[in-house]
């Protein structure tokens, strides 16, 4: 029998939930690993646990990416095909008040993937990376064949990082990798640090909403289902290598290694205020509205760039605000019992 496990790390938060619930409606076997941290409430991860050890062939790893003996051991036991590495520290805002928890889980946790890939055979690493990536960048919409050496956070910076090593990882050892530049998801069992788990608890409790640069912001929600079906599609595709592509000229997304980037987008940025009203049309409450200036670490706008990853796998997210919001909505209340 072929061994087609696939590792999820990350699998007890918000994208890998998803992922590795929809690899397992597929038939594949699915090896789930999370350290279930107190970054949000962990009762919300424990309940997306539930649901996956119901589902196929689930097999539940509690541990913790930067505990290098322990994700060596793992390696080892089960010699992953496919990784798809989407545990990480997230947040730009959360990176300004603790540092340390982004370098021993993006940094540290992710050059523990790499040495268990290396040593354990992985045909492909998928791993995440973020719009963040873009910084100080104000071209849009971002393209991935733009430069990203402006990062404006630590949270980005270790993105970028990432990015890094997986290349030369590729490179020296020939490892297939690809890197998910995410652009705000969002859906049924989102983050509660997110911008659309906070406005509707908000909303729904009568409490104000903070808004950030006077509420002038420009984001490209991207619906969950569409992130995942972008993954599905690239997990059996691993990169072979850029044959056109020269160091005298460098495409900053794709290389002479099986290494490639795609931007995960929709491909529409939304105008926050917009996303508001929605989301009061949905709860048929009107939001308390707090204007706050810009945070640092923020930017204005994000929007993707996503001819790559259309050319490429013959897909691109495209679920409006309207339908992605109203599922949302569904799956908020029936949680929180509404």
């Amino acid at each position: 029998m072929t061994n087609d496990k696939v590792l999820v790390t990350g699998a007890a938060g918000f994208i890998g939930f998803h992922v590795a619930s929809r690899l397992l409606s597929m038939g594949r076997e699915v090896v789930g690993l999370d350290c279930v941290n107190d970054y949000y409430d962990p009762t919300l991860k424990e309940a997306r646990l539930a649901v996956l050890k119901g589902v196929g062939k689930f097999t539940f790893v509690k541990s913790d990416l930067a505990d290098r003996g322990a994700t060596k051991a793992l390696f080892a036991q089960y010699e992953f095909p496919s990784v798809v590495h989407l545990a990480a520290q997230a947040g730009v805002r959360y990176s300004l008040e603790n540092p340390h928890a982004y370098t021993d889980a993006n940094i540290e946790g992710f050059l523990n993937i790499l040495e268990g890939c290396r040593h354990h055979g992985c045909k492909h690493l998928l791993f995440a990376s973020s719009s963040s990536v873009y910084g100080a960048n104000t071209k849009l919409p971002f393209s991935v064949q733009d430069n990203v050496d402006h990062p404006i956070s630590l949270y980005a910076a270790s993105k970028k990082a990432n990015e890094l090593m997986a290349h030369s990882y590729s490179h020296l050892y020939r490892i297939p990798a690809t890197g998910l530049r995410f652009f705000t998801v969002y859906g049924p069992w989102g983050r509660p640090d997110m911008a659309m788990f906070i406005f509707a608890k908000a909303i729904l409790e009568g409490k104000p909403i903070k808004l950030f640069n006077h509420g002038n912001m420009r984001r490209d929600f991207t619906y969950v289902d569409d992130v995942v079906e972008s993954i599905v599609r690239l997990i059996d595709r691993p990169p072979q290598g850029n044959a056109e592509w020269s160091g005298a000229h460098p495409d900053p997304s794709s290389s002479a290694a099986p290494w490639k980037i795609y931007n995960i987008g929709n491909n529409r940025p939304e105008e926050l205020m917009h996303v508001v009203a929605v989301l009061e049309k949905e709860f048929g409450r009107t939001a308390i509205k707090d204007m706050m200036p810009m945070q640092p670490g923020d930017v204005p706008a994000t929007y993707a760039d996503v001819e790559d990853l259309a050319r490429d796998v013959g897909f691109r997210p495209a679920t409006s605000i309207e339908d992605g919001i109203a599922r949302f909505a569904t799956w908020f209340r029936e949680y929180h019992r509404i």
